[in-house]
């Protein structure tokens, strides 16, 4: 059993990292901290986990010295600050940080990105961005891990296929790919603000952010050489992301060549599941690890849907799968209890 902390665990990510963790057969949750909730009990922050969790949250981890992994669920700035004290005090373990904070490896990009400097540039050599389908397990002795985040996870997985690695040619594409992708409210965080206060939200949608989302930088990672432009929406949901990729090919053939090279690129991928000739819904990916990707094609025109849980595949799930690879063990191993073939059809 991995002793596990989750730290700033007493929001919507480390809600859904506590599910996990409590529900792995490799893990044993020994701490959860949480300033604002420090003492009480962790059903106070989740009354879901009443009956499922006996621990009260420490305001900082109790112990370092005997844990094994620790998984960050801190905003942008506030992950690398904690991952930093962690090493300053000696802990030599694994790390998985759900903020960007290690994403990219250039600490100027960041700060274009994220608007604040790197609080911790010394950390960032050693840090492994980790998408398990496309940057696969990471090298030996890795300790620190930047979770992907859930737009460039859902956008990079639904792209893929089109980059030169995914194995189609730039010459075989018409133009620039269009991507349209709403996201529910629980991304914006627990804490309320005008964009997520329920009256403004419900029955609306609304495009922020437009060519200029913070993802981005990950998705041109991931899905190299791809043409694309992006466009985020807030959707009048609690969870989940759901959206489209419109391509146009230089010919019929290279469009119909499409479903030949998601087949390659994920017939082996466990958590991801394929849809041929339709697009997912976004209900299918709720409270789920998986990653639905779909398409219809017609002439020389293809429509990717893509569909995941931003708390699970965009946040905890991902993060329980990358330390998974990270201790040699299946991607499933707690999210999924009897894997089995994804449907084709």
């Amino acid at each position: 059993m991995k002793r596990t902390a989750v730290l700033h665990a007493a929001g919507y990510v480390g809600r859904s990292l506590l599910e996990r963790v409590l529900e792995h057969p490799g893990l044993e949750l020994v701490s959860a901290t949480s300033r604002s909730f420090a003492g009480k009990p962790v059903h106070d922050a989740h009354p879901g986990l009443a009956g499922r969790c006996s621990l009260a949250f420490d305001a900082v981890l109790p112990s370092y010295a005997d844990l094994d992994v620790v998984f960050v669920a801190a905003g942008h700035g506030e992950g690398a600050a904690a991952a930093g004290q962690l090493r300053d005090k000696g802990y030599e373990g694994l790390i998985v940080d759900m903020s960007a904070d290690f994403r990219l490896s250039d600490a100027a990009t960041y700060k274009q990105r994220y608007g604040i400097d790197h609080p911790r540039t010394d950390l960032l050599e050693n840090a492994w961005y980790g998408m398990p389908e496309l940057t696969g397990p990471p090298p030996p002795g890795t300790t620190l891990i930047a979770n992907a985040g859930c737009f460039a996870t859902a956008i990079s997985l639904a792209l893929f296929p089109l980059s030169a690695a995914g194995g189609t040619s730039e010459s075989a594409l018409a133009g620039p790919v269009s991507v349209t992708a709403l996201t529910g409210a629980s991304g914006s965080g627990a804490r309320p603000s005008a964009t997520t206060h329920f009256p403004d939200r419900d029955a609306n949608v609304r495009a922020y952010k437009v060519f200029r989302h913070q993802h981005e930088a990950e998705i041109r990672m991931m899905a190299k050489g791809v043409d694309f432009s992006f466009v985020p929406v807030s959707g009048p949901w609690t969870a989940g992301i759901w959206g489209t990729a419109q391509v146009r090919f230089k010919s019929e053939e290279a469009a119909a060549s499409l479903a030949a090279k998601f087949e390659a690129a994920y017939a082996d991928k466990p958590l991801i599941r394929l849809w041929p000739g339709r697009l997912p819904e976004l209900l299918w990916s709720v409270r789920s690890p998986f990653t639905d990707l779909g398409w219809t094609i017609m002439g020389r025109n293809v429509v990717v849907g893509f569909a995941i849980d931003n708390l699970m595949k965009g946040a905890a799930s991902q993060a329980i799968q990358n330390m998974n690879l990270a201790f040699g063990w299946s991607d499933t191993d707690g999210l999924v209890a009897h894997p089995a073939t994804a449907p084709t059809s």
